[in-house]
């Protein structure tokens, strides 16, 4: 049953780019201070809720604690508005991008930080992937930025997480935390100076603006959940919904162009993807047999 957390966690993160678009007419940097604010607002809440808030402190408060998440912070932070950016300004297929090559880069961040080892099935993957990226950079170049800066940067997050010391639902609250006070800042500044969005369009947008921080919270908290009960193989073939969605909803819902040259680069990419799975699913099974 808990696997059906990750799914829906998935296809929430999938399906982000329709409710981006809702409020494409509000300034990508405006748009991302407001979903710090309330996803900050949200997770403080609910730890109120669930009486846990001396256990938050005491778990945040050393300052090497501070320090690490601050790093993740500025990591998550770019990542969100550059997608924010991209859906908006019609480049949801490169934005996908990232999400379908971030796996891979998490994969070399560790074996060129944590001192990870990696199999020859993977360093193919790895290989392919990378080939692919240099050719779409040679012959296509457009906009690839964007699926590059995605993939890094929510690689680096994911390295920084993976030797952090707090969960997902303690973490994800001193991330937004430590940006809350610039978000807030800015946000006084763009009402100051007459375009600010909130409350001065439509009760839509109110309402869109103050749920992002809902619709960031939940999957994440759905999500942390399931990793706590499911296999990790399998919650890391799932994870490839997520850009699925994307690329899907970027090429039939948007109709965003997707040339031939896009079509080869992705293509290498989801065969390196495909030898990737099925290099672990071989291994993890072997494993299995092996344990009985």
């Amino acid at each position: 049953m808990r696997i059906l957390y990750a799914v829906g966690a998935y296809v929430m993160w999938g399906v982000f780019p329709v409710y981006w678009k809702l409020l494409k007419h509000v300034p990508a940097l405006q748009l991302l201070s407001h979903r710090i604010i309330w996803s900050f607002v949200s997770l403080i809440l609910l730890i109120l809720l669930l009486r846990q808030w001396k256990n938050f402190y005491c778990a945040v408060k050393q300052p090497k604690v501070l320090l690490v998440y601050l790093i993740a912070a500025i990591m998550i932070t770019i990542n969100w508005f550059v997608y924010i950016w991209a859906v908006n300004a019609g480049f949801i297929i490169e934005a996908s991008l990232g999400y379908f090559i971030s796996p891979l880069v998490s994969v070399l961040m560790g074996v060129l930080f944590l001192r990870e080892k990696l199999r020859p099935a993977q360093w193919i993957a790895v290989g392919l992937a990378g080939a692919a990226v240099i050719y779409l950079i040679v012959f296509y170049g457009q906009a690839l930025w964007i699926g590059l800066v995605l993939a890094f940067s929510f690689g680096s997050y994911g390295l920084i997480k993976k030797v952090a010391q707090l969960n997902a639902f303690y973490g994800l609250t001193l991330e937004t935390a430590t940006m809350f006070l610039v978000a807030l800042i800015y946000l006084f500044y763009v009402e100051g100076t007459g375009n600010g969005i909130l409350f001065h369009t439509n009760l839509t947008t109110d309402i869109l603006l103050i749920g992002s921080g809902l619709v960031t919270t939940i999957p994440l908290l759905m999500f942390a959940s399931a990793v706590r009960h499911a296999d990790l193989s399998l919650v890391g073939f799932l994870q490839y919904i997520c850009p699925t969605l994307q690329f899907l909803i970027g090429k039939f819902v948007y109709q965003e162009k997707f040339t031939s040259v896009q079509f080869i680069g992705f293509g290498v990419i989801w065969l390196a993807l495909a030898i990737f799975i099925l290099e672990g699913i071989v291994v993890y099974r072997k494993m299995f047999l092996h344990k009985l």
